[in-house]
């Protein structure tokens, strides 16, 4: 994975579940933001993406759960993202709190779907270096 980006979020109080560490399905929404923030930041934002009939789909995730977070952590959302042949793509996050320890690994597939047909694009790659004004953050310079 080549494109790279980072984005810091704080563990509120009403993520937290009742042993006090935050809910596992909240890793999930740190994933999704770093996503939307990283490509975002290279061009390609949701608004952009539906101007021309696309949009971002998940297609597949996972979550490594390595080490908690609690109420007042500060997390680096550290997104990476790469592209290989066909009409999926990955992103990756390493979850890292701000002294340093990596408290969980999150993997996705996702695709661009063409809205009116309701279908996958092929290469979606060029499709959002197409779309990007800052192709580099998504490694596609």
């Amino acid at each position: 994975m080549s494109g790279h980006f980072s984005v810091r979020v704080g563990v509120r109080s009403y993520e937290l579940d009742v042993n006090g560490h935050v809910n596992h399905a909240i890793y999930h929404r740190y994933g999704e933001h770093a996503r939307t923030e990283h490509l975002a930041a290279a061009g390609c934002t949701l608004d952009r993406l539906a101007q021309r009939g696309v949009g971002l789909v998940l297609l597949e995730t996972r979550v490594r759960f390595l080490r908690e977070l609690r109420h007042d952590d500060q997390v680096d959302v550290d997104s990476r993202i790469g592209f290989g042949e066909g009409k999926a793509f990955e992103m990756a996050h390493t979850l890292r709190r701000a002294d340093g320890v990596v408290a969980a690994e999150i993997t996705c597939v996702l695709g661009l779907l063409d809205s009116a047909e309701r279908r996958l694009l092929p290469d979606p790659g060029a499709h959002l270096r197409e779309l990007a004004t800052e192709p580099g953050l998504l490694g596609l310079a």
